[in-house]
């Protein structure tokens, strides 16, 4: 009997405190928003994190090349280095691996859009790579890819003959039935990785930061610039000059579709040509 009458006074005194915290709606108080500084904090640890897992590991990597084929012994000039190199000389086992290299390289570029998704509005459209302009974007995607890669080819051959730039091998796969589709694919990755990731993300980030414009292109275009650094010294300045147009264009369109557009098109040029184009004609234009 001493339990029982101990249970219901115990009882009665929970709803009086139960009636004293919920005198308002009866639900817990939430939470106070973060501070400034707080919210500050963990963007920086978030653009770390995104940047660590994708071109900020590139650019450390680009680096850490760049040093070894400086302290290597021969001139840059002399040296090689090799994009899209097949994995396997079994064909449907190289191509399983460069699928897979493929695929999980643009997970990043997933874990970008749904950050920038956060607050509920679409990172897609919030960075402009939705497809609500199709045949404008691609003609200024063409537009900034002839603007780029034609001065971007001249750069190139002028560092081969200063001795600043290594030869790049664009495309090194085995001829096989889906070489092409392959370089394409992997030409489009490159694209949306860098485009939605140095470009539409960093600069989203960055501006919620209130960093200053011209720091926000900066850091952009320094960071393309610096993954591409194991290329040799012409190609970082020239990517550097990509990035500050392609970080302009954003920053007046707030669009990374042409950006897409136009890295693609850069690069299967690069990528297929190389890839079908006869050696003596890549001699002609300086490429090896």
């Amino acid at each position: 009997m001493g339990r029982a009458v101990g249970g219901r006074g115990g009882a009665r005194e929970d709803d009086g405190r139960g009636s004293a915290a919920g005198a308002g709606d009866g639900l817990p108080h939430a939470a106070p928003p973060p501070g400034e500084r707080a919210v500050a904090r963990r963007l920086t640890a978030e653009i770390w994190i995104v940047l660590g897992l994708s071109l900020g590991k590139s650019a450390v990597y680009a680096v850490v090349a760049l040093v070894a084929k400086l302290t290597a012994g021969p001139p840059l000039a002399s040296q090689t280095t090799t994009l899209n190199a097949s994995r396997s000389p079994r064909p449907y086992l190289d191509l399983t691996y460069q699928l897979l290299s493929i695929g999980f390289a643009l997970l990043p570029v997933a874990l970008a859009l749904y950050l920038l998704s956060a607050n509920g509005r679409s990172a897609v459209r919030r960075i402009g790579l939705d497809r609500t302009r199709p045949w404008r974007d691609l003609g200024l995607g063409i537009g900034l890819a002839a603007l780029i890669g034609i001065p971007g080819l001249g750069l190139y051959v002028a560092g081969r003959a200063l001795g600043i730039t290594v030869e790049v091998q664009a495309a090194a796969l085995n001829a096989a039935w889906w070489t092409v589709p392959v370089l394409i694919l992997s030409a489009l990755q490159n694209a949306l990785l860098e485009e939605v990731v140095a470009v539409g993300y960093l600069m989203e980030r960055l501006r919620d930061l209130r960093w200053r414009t011209p720091a926000i292109i900066a850091a952009s275009a320094l960071l393309r610039g610096s993954y591409h650094l194991y290329q040799g010294w012409g190609p970082f300045i020239g990517n550097v000059v990509m990035g500050v147009v392609f970080a302009e264009y954003y920053r007046r369109r707030r669009r990374v579709m042409p950006l897409v557009v136009a890295h693609t098109a850069l690069d299967v040029v690069a990528f297929v040509g190389y890839a079908l184009l006869p050696e003596e004609w890549l001699e002609a234009i300086g490429v090896t």
